[in-house]
């Protein structure tokens, strides 16, 4: 029996196969048309135990784009979890349903523990402050189509770089590409974790901490914005004294450099003003589109559907 692939972070995927991917994405995004009914007849899974929009739309979006169908639930509540049933459970009974299945859970290691029970793909969505792979891949293609490149560049990651799934992932696959400089920017309290400090000096990469955004917007290619995460904090004290710590505005924004791109993974809450939305170098809405090609490019993938053999069998 072949063995099934998984996504449960960006690693899972050689810097090759990121290539592959990404090339596919730009195709979808050029040539709609021709990956409409890539899908049909397959079903998407989404099982998300804790609140999303735009990831949860985004992959709906990307199956309902190749033309296959959505099953699943939003909130662990609507779900059987809400009557003690187990994430192995869970997904024994979604393989019966679904050809593959995107899961969203605030434990670490959940997605995994479906994986190694589900006889369908399993696509990590996002567990706790963990992973976030899909909206790393999701960077890393907005990066690679506005920038042209995946590395030679400065990139500053600025808010909550303590709890933030997305600002870890997005370092541990940035790590693999060449002369890539991090400058971590955040309040004492939100520092980056220890564990990717000690990974960076092991691997000999140039990293700097800062607390003011100002100081170095001048130096920056791209600037990774994160809000502070209320639901990560154990009391409201805490998050109201950090939540507008750093607010990015038109006045800052004058400091970069005039080909320095911003992104978000979204939601925002206070951390980029709207006057900031007009600025060319604001492309963090872009980011949401380039999310639903990537997503759709890595349904294609884990599905080992290949739209042009599909294209020749029909010729034939």
């Amino acid at each position: 029996m072949k063995q099934l692939r998984h996504l449960m972070s960006p690693l899972d995927f050689s810097t090759e196969e990121l290539d592959k991917l990404f090339t596919l994405a730009e195709d979808i995004e050029k040539n709609p048309n021709k990956y409409a009914h890539a899908c049909d007849g397959k079903k998407l899974a989404t099982c998300f135990y804790e609140p999303s929009t735009r990831t949860r739309l985004s992959f709906e979006s990307a199956m309902l784009n190749l033309g296959g169908q959505v099953i699943g639930f939003s909130d662990a509540n609507s779900s059987s979890a809400a009557k003690g049933e187990s994430v192995s459970d869970t997904i024994r009974v979604i393989s019966c349903f679904a050809d593959i299945c995107a899961m969203r859970h605030p434990k670490e290691g959940a997605p995994m523990v479906a994986a190694s029970r589900s006889s369908i793909p399993v696509i990590n969505a996002g567990d706790g402050g963990h992973q976030h792979p899909t909206q790393t891949l999701t960077d890393l293609l907005t990066i690679r189509a506005i920038k042209g490149r995946l590395d030679h560049f400065t990139i500053g990651l600025c808010g909550d770089l303590k709890f933030g799934r997305t600002v870890h992932s997005l370092i541990n696959a940035l790590v693999r590409y060449s002369d890539i400089e991090f400058v971590f920017i955040s309040p004492e309290e939100l520092t980056i974790p220890d564990y990717i400090i000690e990974m960076l000096r092991d691997k000999k990469i140039l990293f700097r901490e800062v607390r003011k955004l100002e100081d170095v917007m001048p130096t920056l290619d791209i600037l990774y914005m994160t809000r502070v995460q209320k639901e990560r904090f154990f009391n409201e004290e805490d998050y109201v004294r950090l939540k507008d710590y750093y607010i990015l505005d038109k006045e800052k924004m004058e400091l970069a450099k005039s080909d320095m791109i911003v992104l978000h993974p979204l939601p925002r809450v206070n951390e980029i003003s709207v006057e900031v939305d007009d600025d060319s170098r604001a492309v963090y809405f872009r980011q949401v589109q380039y999310g639903v090609y990537v997503r759709m490019a890595l349904l294609l993938t884990l599905l080992e559907i290949d739209v042009h053999e599909q294209d020749r069998t029909t010729c034939n």
